[in-house]
Order: C-alpha cells, then structure tokens, then sequence
C-alpha cells in the first residue's frame, strides 16, 4: 500500500469547519469530503457512526479517489453506507413507480430483515417506508389528478387503496376536496397581492386555511403567473384593501425583524416536513442552526440531507424561516429565493437583535 500522507497539527483539526461536521455526523457534508484516519489507514465519510478518532490522527480529502490516491482504504462501515444507499434507493425507486409493496416485501427485496430494513431506511432518508410511501402516492396524486379520467381513476393510479384513504388524507396532500383539485382550483379562493419590498417583489396569497404561499422575486409578474399556474381554475382575488393590510404586515416583517407574524398558515406537506418546518419557527432571529442540528431536533439524527430538501420545498419565505439554517461550515447554502436575500435576511435579524432597542420576535 502507498504510504499514507502525513498527520496533520492537531490544533489545525480541532479549527477545521469539517472537524465540526465530523464531531455532528453531519451526513449533508457526505459529498463534500472525506477524513481518512493515519492510524487506521481508513478513511469515512463524515456521517459515518464510527468511533471518533483522535484529530491529530485525522487527515481530509475532497473526495473518496484522492484518499485512496494517498494509499487510504474505505472503512468496512463506509462501504457497508454504500450497499445501504443502494438497497434503500432501489425501494424508493420501487414505491415511485407506485409499485404496492409491504415492509416485509421492500426488506426480502433489498436482502434484510423487516427490522434492519426499516432502520436502514429511516438512517438513509429520515423518514419510515411507511412515510415515503404516502409522500409517493401524494406525489402520483397531484401529477396524475388532471390527466386521469376520474378522481376514482386517479387515486387509484396513485396507489391509493380506496377512495376513503384518499379523502382522509387529501386536506393535507391537496388542501381542498380532490374533485376541486382536479379542477384546477376550482371552486377555491385565493387571494393575493404583490407589494414592493427592498428585496424586490412580495407576493403573498391567502386560502381560506390562512397564508399558502409568500414568494420573493425579481419579477412581479412571474410571481403572479407562477401561482397562477399551481390552480388554473381557482379564483384569484386581488385589489382587497382588508389583504393589503395584511400583505404590509410581511413587507414590515420583511424590513424589520423584530415585528412579530402572528398569521394563520396553510401548511402542506408530508409528515417530515411540517416537523422540520415547526422546528424552523423554533429558531431566535438573529440566530443560525444547520441542517444536522435540525435533524437532531426532530429525532432523525441522521436526516441532514432530508431536512434540506425540506428547506427547499417551503412555500412561506420568513413565516417558515429557511433563512436561518446553514451549512455545518457556517457557509450560506441554497436559498429558493437566492442567496443572497438570504444574506440579507440574516444580516438584518442580527443587527436587530444585537440592538438595544431591539425586541426579539420571530416573524
């Protein structure tokens, strides 16, 4: 074997932003680097549950190939990680293909016991087999209900079992009745409206649940066309004077931090979701958290990357704060509304926060 590189000084470790992602098992930091061990001759990924090493034994690469270019070996567990991710993404696979398959058929499938299969599962992708299965069907639900015959044909080409399955789950999966989402919106009222705000465009649009969507934009109109696009057929209603009071409420949230957004709110999405979303709403202005800390709060400990995804699918800028969790580095990652509003955003809080007049609210 190639002679492995030299140890690094520990204090170099020890003040490493990846040494931090190591220490939190941070698996979103999986495709960044790999910190190999010199007293092993191994190296793993950073979410890896291996025994900690000591950090003057500790050594980072950018990928896998330059630590095996340096003469480092993969651990037995990073290799065991592999054949997991693979197993696991070939059930996923199999549930969005709307293919009905039990616990016990996913887990003859990929070779495990019912038991280790779930648990494989749930470290992988941070939800059960249970969990991603009805986010699949609701997923096969909102891209098969327009084209399908039926609501009846539709549910069932989404996997449902029967029609009461659907209509138990379809406040949270659609936010109307399926006929109505069928429809395109109809039968529904939106209202909306779109301020100017030093971020550019705010749009913000009401259902009669509460607030269903605040977007930024460089573009009003797109906006508007965006949302447009989700209900055809529903009725959108602008030029109320009561929702403009409403719009500036979160055009002054949007300016100044500290003003508290006590609004009801429209939450739609998986079970997952709304649990990393409710422990967004849980984080101080003027604060961070990442992505794996979020994890940790919400019991999947190991679902970094899934509470990522989480982040990117919500719909309510501000009202769902997204803009308070980074990277593991402390590096700003991927904002759906761009990064660099949500440089602004933070920077904003903080000064807030740190001022003496300042009064912390979330918002």
């Amino acid at each position: 074997m190639t002679s492995v590189s030299s140890q690094p000084k520990p204090h170099s470790t020890e003040h490493d932003p990846r040494w931090q992602a190591v220490l939190a098992r941070d698996v979103a930091a999986a495709d960044c680097f790999v910190y190999a061990v010199t007293t092993t001759g191994v190296y793993c990924h950073p979410g890896s549950p291996t025994r900690l090493p000591k950090p003057a034994h500790v050594v980072f690469f950018d990928t896998p190939a330059d630590a095996e270019a340096a003469g480092y070996r993969p651990s037995q567990r990073t290799v065991a990680s592999r054949d997991h991710v693979a197993r696991v993404a070939q059930a996923c696979r199999r549930m969005d293909r709307g293919e009905a398959a039990s616990l016990t058929a996913l887990a003859a499938a990929a070779g495990m016991s019912p038991y280790h299969f779930h648990r494989v599962f749930k470290a992988a992708t941070g939800v059960t087999p249970k969990a991603y299965a009805a986010a699949a069907r609701a997923k096969a639900l909102r891209a098969t209900m327009a084209d399908s015959a039926t609501v009846t044909a539709a549910l069932y080409d989404a996997g449902f079992g029967s029609s009461s399955r659907l209509y138990e789950a379809a406040d949270a999966v659609l936010g109307m009745i399926p006929g109505d989402y069928r429809a395109g919106g109809a039968n529904t009222q939106i209202r909306f409206a779109i301020a100017v705000s030093s971020l550019g465009a705010l749009l913000v649009a009401c259902s009669a649940r509460g607030v269903c969507e605040i977007a930024l934009g460089d573009d009003a109109d797109a906006l508007a066309r965006a949302l447009q696009d989700q209900f055809p057929h529903a009725t959108l209603i602008g030029d109320d004077p009561a929702f403009d009071a409403l719009v500036a409420r979160v055009v002054g949230c949007v300016e100044s931090p500290g003003q508290a957004l006590d609004l009801p709110l429209d939450v739609r999405g998986t079970v997952f979701q709304q649990q990393v979303w409710a422990a967004l709403r849980q984080i101080p202005p003027g604060t961070t958290t990442t992505y794996a800390e979020i994890a940790q709060r919400i019991g999947c400990p190991t679902a970094a990357r899934a509470v990522a995804l989480a982040c990117a699918a919500n719909r309510l800028a501000v009202a769902i704060p997204c803009h308070r969790v980074v990277r593991s580095d402390g590096a700003l990652s991927g904002y759906r509304w761009g990064v660099e509003r949500k440089h602004t955003l933070l920077a904003r809080e903080r000064q807030h926060h740190l001022s003496p007049e300042g009064v912390s609210h979330d918002c």
